[in-house]
């Protein structure tokens, strides 16, 4: 079973609760996942991509004008809330990260509010040991939690971190 570990930086929980239908949809798709074998990185991306499109999301919105190159891209967008899926390598929390601020700042300010999407080292454990799949080297929430206040003269826009977690 997935549940799902919360770190609300510059009060983005509370920010969310006045979008709650939005919250809770974002935590239902995140949540609602059964087949655990089907878990690897790439395969998690594509059934969270699948999951936010077909509740209306907007996908890969673009972060600032210009070329379309992924850098410049946030994975969903819905209702000025930005969604970010971190699987990839730790080498990527700036990037990341940085998508969230500019989106809110630049001349396109789409978002309000953005939403990380992680997970947990107990998770990529599992997924290794259980179904011998493998997550190493993948960003993770603990990281980014202890990672981010480092990061606040820099991102100043409230921002929900979830850590994916599995029992």
């Amino acid at each position: 079973m997935i549940f799902l570990e919360k770190y609300s930086y510059r009060f983005a929980e509370q920010v969310l609760n006045s979008k709650l239908s939005v919250k809770e949809e974002c935590e239902n798709i995140i949540t609602d996942i059964k087949d655990f074998d089907k878990l690897s990185r790439p395969g998690f991306n594509k059934i969270l991509k699948e999951n936010f499109e077909k509740k209306g999301w907007e996908s890969e919105p673009l972060v600032s004008k210009g070329d379309k190159d992924f850098m410049r891209r946030m994975d969903f967008l819905k209702d000025r809330v930005g969604v970010e899926v971190g699987f990839s390598h730790s080498s990527f929390i700036g990037v990341d990260l940085l998508k969230f601020q500019v989106s809110s700042y630049s001349e396109l300010d789409t978002i309000d509010v953005g939403i990380y999407i992680l997970t947990t080292k107990n998770f990529q454990k599992v997924m290794n040991q259980k179904y011998g799949l493998k997550w190493d080297g993948s960003l993770n929430f603990e990281k980014v939690k202890k990672d981010l206040p480092f990061y606040k003269s820099a991102i100043q826009i409230p921002i929900l971190i979830y850590g994916i977690n599995i029992r």
